[in-house]
């Protein structure tokens, strides 16, 4: 099935300009689609291989945002619980300034903001504008900003009184929240794979609960340990609400959605939720403590603000790498990928921590692991199975 419609200048590209107004036609969807012209200018038709290859190239730079979102997202899921567990196993004790240090990296997005304005105003002159965003794609962002704030709150709690193992595999368990919210906000289709690896994976972090005192750290109670858990887990369910409200916001922006604007996305986002831990931190007295508290830290004072900034940003990487991936994906591959990158949490957890191995946390492990393989066996068999009647439908379309 072909949709016809008006096609501008714009609509080409900056390097395939047309004087007027000529006729498209789509072929496929997403990643896949192709734009071929059927007729336009005084000047000539554009051949079909060039637009072809226009929009193979296109598809080609998001697989490479794609896989610059995944490294950003490796990074941060990675090396966020270990700084933050850092900070509380040398004598850190304010939650809020952990939670605020999650978010309080949002300047560094300004960077690349920056360099593409730049390049930008190369290209198209000096009447481009610094920001795209319009105002309720901003009101929107800086909500979804606010709840994200109450979820740092949350796992920073989770991950002062969690071992970094254990709350890193309790947080896989966001994969299921992500999976319902997904289904009812956008309408996330499921295979069977898909839903296989979304029972294995949250199966895997509910074995956890079956022996929660056994790797408790030493002089924390019961009660604490049971809050960090359960603080985890709530952490875990709201961030799963999160991921497919930005994809709802993606999809409801009466504007187009480029990654220049997903980082601008990012950086409100992260601007209203360190504002809502500043808040916290007010409340707390946090600002007037973290002289003392430096100077009382386990690794010296020097080290203590070290910590402080690798944390603030790592944790960046995180969000800019999770947003990023529901751009190019959508918001059940990114928790899939925060999923998947358990193990090397865990081991590396083991090494630097001396964290217990139970036999738990292995069984754990290995179910998370046949979730991972299942859900991406299952997409590459998916994808094959939708290049074909693409093929099909561009050899019977007539040369011009």
């Amino acid at each position: 099935m072909y949709l016809w419609f008006p096609l501008c200048a714009q609509q080409l590209g900056p390097s395939r300009k047309l004087d007027q107004c000529g006729l498209g036609i789509v072929v496929g969807h997403g990643a896949h689609t192709i734009l071929l012209v059927a007729c336009c200018t005084d000047r000539g038709r554009v051949p079909y291989d060039i637009i072809e290859g226009e929009a193979q190239g296109n598809a080609g730079m998001k697989r490479v945002l794609l896989i610059l979102n995944c490294v950003l997202l490796a990074i941060g899921n990675c090396g966020g619980p270990l700084i933050m567990r850092l900070y509380f196993v040398h004598g850190g004790k304010r939650v809020w300034l952990s939670s605020w240090l999650e978010t309080g990296g949002w300047p560094i997005v300004l960077l690349p903001l920056i360099g593409t304005y730049f390049h930008r105003r190369a290209t198209l002159g000096p009447r481009t504008k610094l920001f795209y965003m319009k105002p309720p794609l901003f009101v929107a962002s800086a909500v979804i900003g606010i709840i994200t704030g109450f979820d740092d709150y949350l796992y920073a709690y989770g991950v002062a009184r969690l071992p970094v193992s254990t709350s890193s595999l309790v947080i896989a368990s966001q994969l299921a929240f992500t999976a319902g919210f997904a289904f009812l906000l956008v309408k996330q289709k499921f295979t069977s794979y898909s839903i296989n690896a979304v029972f294995l994976l949250t199966i895997g972090a509910g074995i956890l609960a079956l022996h929660t005192s056994s790797d408790r750290p030493k002089g924390e109670s019961k009660k604490e340990y049971l809050a960090g858990f359960f603080m985890t887990v709530g952490a875990a369910a709201l961030y799963g609400f999160v991921l497919p409200l930005v994809e709802l916001t993606y999809k409801k922006a009466k504007q187009a959605v480029t990654y220049p604007l997903v980082m601008e996305i990012q950086m409100v986002m992260s601007v209203f939720a360190t504002l809502f831990c500043t808040v916290g931190m007010l409340i707390n007295n946090d600002f007037k403590v973290i002289p003392r508290e430096a100077r009382e830290f386990g690794l010296g004072e020097t080290k203590y603000y070290v910590v402080l900034l690798c944390s603030a940003i790592i944790w960046q990487g995180f969000f800019m790498g999770a947003v990023g991936v529901i751009f190019c994906g959508s918001s059940l591959l990114s928790a899939i990928v925060i999923a998947v990158l358990l193990p090397v949490t865990e081991i590396l957890a083991v090494i630097f921590y001396k964290e217990k191995f139970q036999p738990e946390k292995g069984v754990s492990l290995a179910l998370s692991l046949w979730g991972f393989l299942s859900y991406f066996y299952g997409e590459k068999k998916h994808s094959k199975k939708k290049q074909l009647p693409q093929e099909t439908e561009m050899h019977q379309i007539p040369n011009p």
